[in-house]
């Protein structure tokens, strides 16, 4: 089984979220959170700030830890652990890149049918200021079971 260590990051300002659309790799198309793959060099932490400048153009200050994710895909057998960051401090204007394009959108006004089917039953709750540990299980990356708690940390 491959296992993939990863981070998402998702700059908050003013009850706005900043997301990406993916231009390639896996769920190119889709609104998403910045993030990738932890290097072997980095820290978690590192990563979530390395992707969030590659990806945005933004520098991430500080960040909030927010939740753990655990993705499994049945058929390609590959279980992706997730580390969740909110920044709320960072420096930067966004910008395009050759990986994404971001854009700011409403917390309360998220498109989540551009997105993935997962973050419906999540994401609203981190960037509103709670934690959350969760476990999808996808078969071709369509979503087929869910388990989501709330952290009291």
């Amino acid at each position: 089984m491959k296992v993939v260590l990863e981070t998402l990051i998702y700059p908050v300002k003013e009850n706005k979220v900043l997301l990406i659309k993916k231009k390639r790799g896996l769920g190119k198309g889709l609104w998403n959170g910045s993030g990738g793959k932890v290097e072997n060099n980095e820290t978690i932490e590192e990563a979530a700030t390395r992707e969030l400048k590659e990806e945005t153009g933004l520098k991430a200050k500080s960040l909030i830890f927010v939740g753990f994710l655990e993705f499994f895909e049945i058929i390609k057998k590959e279980l992706h652990y997730v580390y969740v960051f909110v920044t709320k401090d960072f420096e930067g204007k966004e910008k395009e890149t050759e990986e994404a394009l971001p854009k700011w959108f409403e917390i309360d006004d998220l498109p989540f049918d551009k997105m993935w089917e997962d973050d419906q039953y999540w994401l609203k709750n981190v960037l509103k200021g709670e934690k959350v540990y969760a476990r999808f299980k996808f078969k071709n990356w369509k979503l087929v079971d869910k388990e989501v708690y709330k952290l009291n940390l």
